[in-house]
């Protein structure tokens, strides 16, 4: 039997059985400024080169960590933008277009196949790799540039990328520092030493502890946090957890049974663990976020299901992204610790 034991998240043994993991969480944004400033001489030379050269007609983000970049870019970017996950290109790619990569591991076969494929096009192509990987060495070509990557960080990848679009004004304010301040202070907030009277990740660890995450985000980039959030509970836990629309999220707490305090949750005919609702709060006051987060706590409040909120106050869009995601996993790390089997 697997039960949660929440005295172990305050229990230096327990902890220290945890420590690379939690440290790995911490350095974040010391991986981010590390990125930053190994990058700065080749992304100078990008803006350089870009500068000669007409704006694109359109930039393909292509490689299975595109999405990110989407989050970001769909609203802003002034040319057409899509992301191509899959290991090519849109057939109508060609030399008027700028292709982006983000390849942190740079040893997936399928991501060197769509940067072989563009430099062969004739495309403009800037991808943050590792110097020496499988996708730096199909990065060659007279348009191809290697933002060097040297912490295998998909956040710090994407925070290097985005800097360089807004210096050739294809994307908004990165700021990679406000994003590495925005994580430190999680680290701070969140990590070991904060017991779990102050630690909110160690608060919503406990909340998740018999329940089932419905995670929600309301912005775009709110909403790709969630996704990530869920991803990591499921990895640390084996549960279940799930994130999505509104609409679909919606279904699962108004089934929820009415909660009664008089239920024994060990009793056999039980249904198994309430839904709970964690939502991220980055603090969009869109019209439509707004109605959305108002359908969802009225289902939670009408059912009695318990509602978690993580909010960032974060200067900038993609810091307030990178706090709540390092939250929620740390949560997810302290779910980890705390389930124990008999």
């Amino acid at each position: 039997m697997t039960w949660f034991d929440e005295a172990r998240l305050d229990d230096e043994s327990a902890l220290g059985t945890v420590d690379l993991r939690l440290r790995h969480l911490a350095e974040s944004g010391s991986r981010v400024r590390r990125e930053v400033g190994d990058a700065a001489e080749a992304s100078d030379s990008a803006v350089e080169r870009a500068r000669e050269l007409d704006r694109p007609r359109a930039v393909i983000a292509a490689g299975p960590d595109s999405r990110l970049l989407r989050a970001v870019l769909e609203p802003w970017c002034p040319v057409p933008f899509v992301a191509w996950p899959g290991p090519a290109l849109p057939g109508w790619a060609g030399s008027l277009d700028l292709v982006v990569v983000l390849a942190p591991d740079g040893a997936d076969a399928g991501t060197a196949s769509a940067v072989s494929e563009a430099v062969r096009r004739g495309c403009q192509v800037v991808v943050s790799c590792p110097p020496g990987s499988l996708v730096a060495e199909h990065t060659v070509g007279r348009y191809a540039t290697v933002l060097p990557s040297t912490t295998r960080d998909q956040l710090a990848s994407a925070v290097v990328m985005l800097s360089y679009l807004h210096r050739v004004q294809l994307g908004p304010e990165a700021a990679p520092d406000s994003v590495a301040d925005a994580l430190d202070q999680v680290a701070l907030d969140c990590g070991p030493r904060k017991d779990l009277a102050v630690n909110p990740a160690k608060m919503l660890a406990i909340a998740l502890a018999d329940a089932t995450p419905v995670v929600w985000g309301g912005s775009v980039l709110a909403a790709r946090a969630a996704r990530r959030v869920a991803e990591s509970v499921r990895r640390a836990s084996g549960r279940t957890a799930i994130a999505g629309d509104a609409e679909h999220l919606l279904p699962v707490i108004e089934a929820a049974r009415p909660r009664d305090v008089f239920d024994d949750p060990f009793a056999e005919g039980t249904t198994g663990p309430r839904p709970v609702l964690v939502l991220l709060d980055d603090g969009s006051e869109d019209v439509t976020v707004r109605t959305h987060r108002t359908r969802l706590l009225a289902a939670a409040a009408e059912r009695g299901v318990r509602v978690e909120t993580l909010s960032s106050e974060a200067p900038t869009e993609v810091a307030r992204y990178a706090s709540l995601m390092l939250s929620g996993t740390y949560a997810s790390e302290y779910l980890r610790l705390g389930l124990v089997e008999d």
